[in-house]
């Protein structure tokens, strides 16, 4: 007799282990990346990015570390890789980088690197890691010139090219790149340590494959895709129906407009006509950076345990009109792009709050941001049916180079996020750009690595708005110079501070300052370009802390007292 054959796990278990083992490979990839990289920047921080797409472009697995622009931008540059290099013509070991903002990339800095995955014969899958090298050229060390006026002005444009064969590294190729970077050595390691990393995810996904089978592989793959896209659409179906406007002022005045469409049945249309027009200088966003910044707006509204993958994407139809502030087209810079990043977002949560929206915590969104001309100003409550929510203090970004000799310290300091009706704001967690791990380097590798002394980080107290919900507050970091040095700063919400909501009060407005010997501080731009800052004398960086939710006189007193006793209020 013979025996029934041993049934074999439910389809949910075996698409949930063939997803984590997906996500482990492009975890192990980063992995990689960061531990051989060799800008401080990389490998105290953790700034990387891997994931694995499949022959479609289709974003299958990312990296726990990866923020969603930097996936967004993986899955938006393959496509311009594939239009470059049919598969076809592709080889076993071929290896392809980029950079061009107009083609899915980021900005000058953020190399993006490709490698295909050969199964039966031809590309079956591509793996890609992601990460921002110390320096490629451009006005000012580490990309971050504030005066650029054009994309050259931000450092070498690469559009696809093949960087590395089964022979290995085209040379000819990786010595222009070194020629035209101010740490060579460090941009040829960082270039390495990509394409390692897109090896290890490469060997991974061939092991899983071996495995499966690659016919199971990719019905696994196609089930648990599906299975994401059936969850997001349940999510925005959830939202209310109808068509909801938002919009967000940036510090220099330009405006970010917004209309969200939700159709009740899943699907969702983010249109951002009215937005103003690109400008010469680096605020404007590229199509990648913006659409990132969208997926990380709605998916504040979904179930938070929701893979991040191509089924999150199907349901959006996000509409970007070429040649404006979201959607930066050549000559325009872009590498300025995550302040217009974050007002997209605050437009989008403005948008779907005013409609009633709640998030999956059972509060408003994480941040926000009513825009003065539409919800009333800073401190006053929204007109009547308005909802809005309280804005954040974003990341203040910095970059500090030596003037004697060639080294490079670049940082992102947060802000505080904007209250919630249902919670206080947290402390400096306000990047609103990705939703990645901490990328700040900390103290002790710095002070190893180069000719500087961190002196302090910490909170602000008072900084956060007052309301009934106390925004989260901003940060203050003083690094001293032990050798001469110049600073670039690039900043947003210090002259138009994060705006309270419901009556709430504006988070407390941060800046950039230089600290002279003799303890004088002076205002730096804030979005200042090869400042000095000599020996001695320090670099001051203040975050701007997230805004109020309602009134402050309606405040508990328990977490009134709570406030002054850990410091955070005097």
């Amino acid at each position: 007799m013979t025996r029934p054959a041993a049934p074999g796990p439910p389809p949910d278990l075996t698409a949930e282990i063939l997803r984590n083992a997906l996500c482990v490979a492009a975890e192990e990839a980063s992995i990689v990346v960061v531990r051989s990289a060799y800008s401080t920047f990389i490998v105290e921080g953790a700034d990387a990015a891997a994931a694995i797409l499949d022959a479609r472009g289709r974003l299958v697995a990312h990296s726990l570390s990866t923020a969603l622009i930097q996936c967004t931008s993986l899955r938006s540059a393959l496509p311009y890789v594939l239009r470059a290099y049919p598969p076809e013509t592709m080889a076993p070991g071929d290896v392809f980088v980029l950079n061009d903002v107009y083609q899915g990339g980021i900005h000058a800095n953020d190399l993006l690197v490709f490698r295909p995955v050969f199964l039966g014969g031809a590309p079956a899958y591509y793996t890609g890691t992601l990460i921002h090298v110390a320096d490629l050229s451009g006005l000012s060390a580490g990309g971050m010139a504030s005066d650029a006026t054009d994309i050259f002005l931000e450092g070498v444009q690469l559009p696809p090219v093949r960087i590395a064969t089964a022979d290995g590294l085209a040379g000819d190729l990786v010595r222009v790149l070194a020629a035209n970077s101010r740490t060579p050595d460090k941009l040829v390691g960082d270039l390495r340590a990509l394409i390692a990393g897109t090896n290890v995810a490469a060997r991974r996904l061939e092991e899983i494959a071996e495995a499966d089978t690659p016919a199971g592989l990719a019905a696994g793959i196609e089930d648990y895709l599906a299975h994401t896209e059936r969850r997001m659409r349940a999510g925005l179906a959830a939202l209310p129906g109808g068509t909801h406007g938002g919009e967000y002022r940036l510090d220099d005045g330009h405006l970010v407009r917004v209309a969200v469409t939700v159709d009740g049945s899943g699907g969702v249309v983010v249109d951002f006509a009215g937005t103003d027009e690109q400008v010469p200088l680096p605020v404007n966003s590229g199509f990648s950076q913006t659409h990132g910044g969208v997926m990380y707006a709605l998916r504040c509204f979904v179930d938070p345990s929701l893979p991040m993958n191509e089924g999150c994407f199907t349901p959006v139809d996000v509409r970007m009109p070429p040649g404006t502030l979201v959607h930066c087209t050549p000559p325009f810079p872009g590498g300025g792009r995550f302040g217009t990043v974050a007002a997209a977002e605050e437009a989008i949560f403005a948008a779907l709050t005013r409609g009633g929206a709640h998030d999956e915590a059972g509060g408003r969104p994480p941040s926000g941001g009513h825009d003065e001309g539409v919800s009333g100003g800073a401190g006053g409550r929204p007109p009547s049916g308005a909802q809005g929510v309280a804005a954040s203090g974003i990341l203040q970004a910095f970059s500090i180079s030596g003037v004697r000799r060639p080294w490079l310290h670049m940082s992102f300091d947060l802000g505080g996020m904007g209250a919630r009706d249902a919670r206080d704001g947290p402390d400096a967690t306000g990047a609103l750009f990705g939703g990645g791990r901490n990328i700040i380097p900390q103290a002790e590798p710095i002070e190893a690595r180069l000719p500087v002394r961190v002196e302090e980080v910490s909170l602000i107290p008072d900084s956060g708005g007052r309301g009934r919900r106390r925004g989260g507050l901003g940060t203050r970091t003083v690094i001293r110079m032990l050798e001469d040095a110049r600073v670039d700063t690039r900043g947003d919400r210090l002259l138009r501070p994060p705006p309270g909501a419901a009556g709430g009060g504006p988070g407390r407005a941060g800046g950039y300052y230089r600290e002279r010997a003799d303890g004088v501080r002076e205002p730096l731009g804030t979005k200042a370009t090869r400042l000095p800052l000599a020996e001695g004398e320090a670099l001051v960086v203040e975050t701007s802390g997230g805004g109020g939710y309602g009134l402050p006189e309606e405040r508990d007193p328990e977490d009134a007292r709570r406030d002054r006793a850990d410091g955070r209020t005097t």
